[in-house]
């Protein structure tokens, strides 16, 4: 156990620097051992959600080059190839017999009623809220792994307990049989030991199901079976009022910060919904060439003509509308509709999150206290165990009574376990919701972080039509050639988390 002193050090030191000696403070581990480090890593690298959120991120990235082409120079050009079946009667049959037509077009627009420059101000307001939805996902993966990892934990935990439980009542079965065989107790008492034997026996198969269930869910979210897990490094930093929480979480947490961005990029969408209604200006500059292949017949009338030679026009188009049955005012309410949704989501997600930080700190506040009650009541039931055991030996105390004391112990065990696994959950889950539960705020050992500015930068200034990225590939882990997971606990070592147990009790009863 960690000490006072490493306590309060943890929680003055920063997150990423508390964890790290939190994996240290567990002490000497077993070669192959993981712990919550490795496995939030391994998340961060290979789980198949981040990496998807990542890509759609990137998608949303395109965005911005696609509103900004909206302002920037086209050039389009037309080829038409015709042949001359019949050549028409007004003209006496003369003419060519196949034509080739080329035009260029080359157009640039000047004024579009600010549609363009509000359009790549949403498309980069949504980029932003993109970066913080994916903040969420990250911390929300970090929050699932963190689960599954302690999940692993509190059920070998619940699988040893269960498992010494079935010894100590082998052991007792074993002792009420030699008692009973010298007439010492009843058959009642044998039938009572086989009857409670057989339960946990029953316990026990239906703890290793779980058990092999919180592996199977621990390979789906970290890539990888679990291995030696070792206990968890304590959380710092834990804020000290659900009021310091829920202050952290407005100003930090993801979800949030993302509705706002999306808030702002609604606003821009009204405006840009109004400029329908106005004049749009654009320059222009054509080309025009026809050639007739040779194929237009000579006369006197009709000097041999091949090719109509290049023209080429340029001038300022302006288009005013009118009237348009209404639609860019129906546009720009439907906008303004949407705008006034967005803000109604915004604070929907500040009640979500509000409530949501408040619910885990009571959660994380009532399993702290939980922990220091459930161990008064693991070692008072202890005590109680050997005292039914030791007035047993002077008659006082009857089989039944020494089952009942066992199993109080055992039912306490499993509420201390349970606690200290919902109370780091909780803490995690509160950490997370206050923002603070990205791979760089853990200080995780992944190598350089995934930087979703980068591929921003990269494409924002793309206007080149041919300029394609390499055809996508998956890049987190497949598990279909992980082992199915059992519910067996190695001998070698007691699981984390796992209460001391009673000393069995002896082979033979007394009087």
């Amino acid at each position: 156990m960690l000490g006072g002193a490493y306590r309060f050090m943890c929680n003055r030191l920063p997150l990423r620097t508390a964890l790290a000696l939190g994996v240290a403070a567990v002490g000497a581990s077993p070669v192959l051992a993981d712990d919550l480090r490795d496995a939030l890593a391994s998340a961060y690298r290979t789980n198949p959600t981040l990496e998807a959120a990542r890509a759609q991120q990137r998608a949303v990235d395109e965005n911005v080059p696609i509103a900004r082409s909206q302002g920037l120079p086209s050039l389009g050009g037309n080829a038409a190839y015709t042949e001359v079946l019949k050549a028409s009667e007004n003209n006496g049959g003369i003419g060519p017999d196949r034509v080739l037509d080329l035009s260029a077009t080359a157009s640039y627009p000047v004024f579009s009623g600010g549609a363009v420059r509000n359009g790549i101000k949403a498309a980069e307001t949504r980029v932003r809220a993109g970066k913080s939805d994916l903040r969420g996902v990250e911390t929300g993966v970090f929050a699932q792994t963190t689960a599954a990892y302690m999940d692993v934990i509190q059920n070998e935990a619940i699988v040893g307990l269960n498992r010494n439980n079935v010894q100590v009542l082998e052991v007792n079965l074993k002792a009420t049989r030699d008692r009973y065989e010298i007439g010492d107790l009843t058959r009642t008492d044998v039938a009572q030991s086989e009857a409670r034997l057989a339960q946990a026996r029953s316990d026990l198969r239906a703890a290793e199901a779980n058990l092999a269930g919180a592996r199977e869910t621990y390979i789906r979210f970290v890539g990888k079976p679990a291995i030696a897990l070792q206990p968890p490094p304590p959380l710092p930093g834990m804020p000290a009022t659900a009021e310091d929480a829920v202050a952290m979480a407005l100003d930090n947490n993801p979800d949030l910060l993302a509705e706002r961005e999306r808030s702002k990029a609604a606003r821009f969408d009204s405006k840009a919904a109004g400029a329908g209604r106005l004049p749009k200006v654009s320059v222009f500059v054509t080309g025009d060439r026809t050639d007739y292949l040779g194929s237009y017949a000579q006369s006197p009338f009709n000097p041999l003509t091949t090719t109509k030679p290049l023209t080429a026009q340029a001038g300022v188009r302006a288009t005013i509308p009118l009237f348009q049955g209404g639609l860019p005012a129906a546009q720009q309410r439907q906008a303004q509709a949407r705008e006034g949704a967005q803000l109604e989501t915004e604070i929907a997600t500040e009640r979500e999150v509000i409530a949501v930080v408040r619910t885990y700190y009571q959660q994380w506040q009532a399993a702290q206290a939980i922990i220091v009650s459930s161990q008064a009541a693991v070692d008072a039931a202890a005590l109680g165990l050997e005292g039914v055991r030791a007035e047993n030996t002077v008659g006082s105390r009857t089989i039944l009574d020494i089952l009942n004391a066992e199993q109080e112990l055992l039912n306490a065990q499993t509420v201390l376990v349970r606690a200290r696994r919902n109370a780091y959950v909780a803490g995690f889950n509160l950490i997370a919701a206050m923002g603070r539960a990205t791979a760089a705020d853990l200080g995780l050992d992944v190598g350089p972080l995934y930087d979703p500015d980068a591929n921003y930068r990269r494409v924002k200034g793309m206007i080149f039509d041919w300029e394609h990225d390499p055809k996508p590939i998956a890049r987190s882990t497949r598990t279909v050639d992980t082992p199915a997971q059992t519910g067996a606990i190695s001998d070698a070592a007691a699981p984390a988390m796992m209460p001391a147990p009673p000393p069995p009790p002896r082979a033979t009863g007394g009087k």
